[in-house]
């Protein structure tokens, strides 16, 4: 893989413009969406996409969304669009939601790790529409971290993963959403839900009925193939080992006690952190769960920072964009979810 002295630049026109031609030559650059910062490449360019999974460390048999920057561009990367996506789009798009649709010839097999389907997003974030436009590509983007590390939400945290990996990265801000988009199979009068985000489950039942599938709340099989990123292997997570607890707050209080020791560190609710027996981060109030979402995977990146061995997190509610938080953290914890009384 090539060294490269990365480099993180403000998003005016120049910067936009040189960014363009990189994608154009089949490079990799980073890109600011309002999710999660995304390592961007030509989606039609069978090696510009091989250098995101060297990039990543990405399994191959992980798909990529595509991003798209208007409606137009959806035509030539999908076939037999049902309806339904259509009326989805005109409620969430531009936004944090990803349908998986049939696709068309011009998707590699490399994007769609060998599906009949691909991931199609029309992202919100103005560079990110600045950057599609100016390339007149469509951009396959992944998080912008290490395979399995914290998604990065500034164009810090995906240099202190990418740096040398990649020639650029612009700097669009911090992510407003602060997970990644909502992924969606749709079909003719309901649609799946893949994973959770910024378009919940309740959102989208204004719209048609909503299916919530096994692998949101539980592991997949290694040799099980996935239509949307994020539902197997060991994600977000920190180097700490990460374990969910269930529980009351007096609960919580009396169990990590019974686990405190050097390195051990407990993720609560706003208002609770001085009431902990072992060092204390928050993310959030606990009836404010895009807060949550906005605050977690900086919170875990604080633990690496922190040095921390273990990490006992508050389990948050599941409504609304908390079922994402929840979501998020169980693949961060493996699965490891302690269950107390009380």
């Amino acid at each position: 893989m090539e060294k490269w002295k990365t480099q993180v630049l403000p998003p005016d026109e120049e910067n936009i413009r040189l960014a363009a031609e990189l994608l154009q030559q089949g490079e990799v650059v980073g890109i600011p969406t309002e999710t999660v910062y995304g390592l961007g490449a030509n989606a039609f360019d069978v090696d510009a996409v091989a250098k995101i999974f060297a990039a990543k460390g990405r399994p191959g048999d992980n798909p990529l969304i595509v991003h798209i920057a208007s409606m137009d561009m959806l035509a030539p990367l999908t076939v037999d669009v049902p309806e339904l996506a259509y009326r989805l789009a005109e409620k969430f798009w531009p936004g944090p939601m990803t349908m998986i649709l049939p696709k068309s010839d011009r998707i590699p097999n490399e994007v769609s790790a060998g599906l009949s389907t691909v991931g199609i997003r029309f992202p919100s974030h103005p560079v990110a529409k600045r950057l599609i436009e100016a390339a007149g590509l469509p951009i396959a983007a992944p998080s912008g971290n290490l395979s399995g590390h914290p998604s990065p939400t500034t164009a810090g945290h995906m240099l202190h993963d990418m740096d040398t990996r990649i020639p650029m990265i612009i700097d669009g801000g911090a992510c407003t959403v602060g997970l990644e988009s909502t992924v969606i199979l749709v079909k003719e009068d309901r649609v799946r839900l893949l994973r959770p985000g910024g378009v919940t489950v309740e959102m989208m039942e204004e719209i048609c009925p909503v299916e919530i599938d096994d692998g949101v709340l539980h592991s997949v099989a290694e040799n099980e193939k996935v239509a949307s990123p994020g539902m197997k292997y060991r994600h977000y997570a920190p180097v700490a080992e990460v374990t969910i607890v269930e529980g009351s707050l007096p609960a919580f209080r009396a169990f990590v006690d019974s686990q405190k020791g050097e390195g051990v560190y407990a993720v609560v609710f706003n208002g609770e952190e001085s009431d902990m027996p072992v060092p204390a981060l928050s993310f959030g109030m606990e009836d404010q769960p895009e807060a949550q979402a906005h605050l977690l995977f900086d919170l875990l990146r604080q633990c690496d920072e922190l040095g921390a061995k273990k990490v006992f997190v508050r389990s948050p509610d599941r409504h609304g964009i908390g079922l994402a938080v929840y979501n998020r953290l169980l693949r961060a914890a493996a699965f490891h979810i302690v269950k107390l009384e009380g």
